[in-house]
């Protein structure tokens, strides 16, 4: 039943002077509405208790898990499908999805609808406070990763940890903080990203089973990993530095390659003439030694005739011998000629270098 509310104003309007309405006024209104009788209430008690009932069926989706509180405690756990529980608010339920990949950033923020897309410089926002890092040769880093997660025990996700999500954070940056100050920037910035996120992944995962979160860590991915924009200029002078430095490695062990197999090829070809050089000799020498005591022999048992034969055979090679300046001259004419010494013909003796 509605108050009369025109008809008040009427009255109001009726009175002299605009006066608002009397007790008695409000006194009749009251009366009406408490004669008035409401029908139907022994219908809308049933059928809001049957409503009541029926709120406490509910559906479990295929990748999620029902999890049933008793005045706000841990009862029990039920599985996809229909399923149902006392109506609030004895019993409430809750259906985290234990299937569902989620994923936690760190060091930026992504923008627009860049969650679900793979990781893009320009569509994301750096947090500085997460993503600085001290390397353990005292370098500064911006680190920028996700780590993925699923709910491995959603009694534990839900009841254990106020809040999820702030302890996978505080667990992830602790993590990466420790394992990036033990090593080298190089480590970080180049081939070592993988150690890296194996490593840390293992030690997040210990970190949260030790607080019974009920969360499975599934991978770590570093997204992007560059030094801070102050010393930015720096490290590309290093790294152009690193290039040049492997460059000349490359030019000398492509040298090194080119050079050794001529040099052992010319060392090979010297010992083999030295080698030969060598055999030649001592075949030589054995031959002048055996030739010389076959002489020796023959001398012995006919001086005279071996030392004609041996004279003749030096007269012969000497006139044999083209290079060899002869002059044939009688005994007399070599008492009455003076000797003398070619000195045109002998080699002078190179001239002393100047002091400097």
């Amino acid at each position: 039943m509605n108050w009369d509310w025109e008809k008040l104003q009427k009255q109001q309007q009726s009175r002299p002077g605009g006066k608002p309405p009397s007790f008695d006024d409000f006194q009749g209104q009251i009366d009406k509405f408490k004669k008035f009788n409401l029908p139907g209430w022994k219908l809308i008690i049933p059928i809001f208790i049957i409503l009541w009932i029926a709120s406490g069926f509910y559906i479990v989706e295929p990748d999620e898990v029902g999890v049933v509180k008793q005045f706000g405690q841990y009862n029990r756990i039920t599985t996809a499908g229909p399923n149902y529980h006392i109506p609030y608010p004895v019993e409430s339920v809750l259906t985290p999805k234990v299937t569902q990949i989620q994923r936690i950033e760190f060091g930026f923020r992504s923008t627009g609808n860049a969650r679900s897309k793979t990781f893009q410089q320009g569509m994301s926002r750096e947090v500085p406070e997460e993503s600085l890092m001290l390397t353990g040769d005292e370098n500064l880093i911006s680190v920028q990763f996700i780590v993925q997660f699923m709910i491995q025990d959603a009694k534990e996700y839900l009841f254990n940890v106020y809040d999820p999500n702030s302890t996978i954070r505080h667990a992830g940056e602790a993590s990466m903080r420790e394992i990036i100050g033990k090593g080298k920037i190089d480590d970080a910035l180049t081939t070592g990203k993988q150690a890296i996120q194996a490593e840390m992944r293992d030690l997040m995962q210990k970190i949260l089973d030790s607080y019974e979160t009920g969360i499975n860590i599934v991978a770590v991915q570093m997204q992007n990993v560059h030094p801070p924009d102050q010393v930015v200029d720096a490290f590309k002078d290093v790294a152009s530095a690193r290039e040049d430095k492997s460059r000349f490695i490359n030019e000398a062990e492509a040298y090194q390659r080119d050079i050794l197999p001529k040099a052992r090829g010319e060392a090979s070809r010297i010992i083999n003439a030295a080698e030969a050089y060598r055999e030649a000799k001592v075949r030589k020498s054995e031959g002048d030694a055996s030739r010389f005591l076959s002489v020796l022999t023959e001398y012995r048992k006919a001086k005279d005739i071996t030392r004609q034969r041996l004279y003749l055979e030096t007269i012969e090679a000497i006139f044999e011998n083209p290079e060899i300046e002869k002059l044939i001259m009688s005994d007399e004419a070599l008492k009455k000629s003076i000797p003398y010494l070619p000195l045109e013909k002998l080699p002078t003796a190179p001239k002393p270098a100047k002091a400097q």
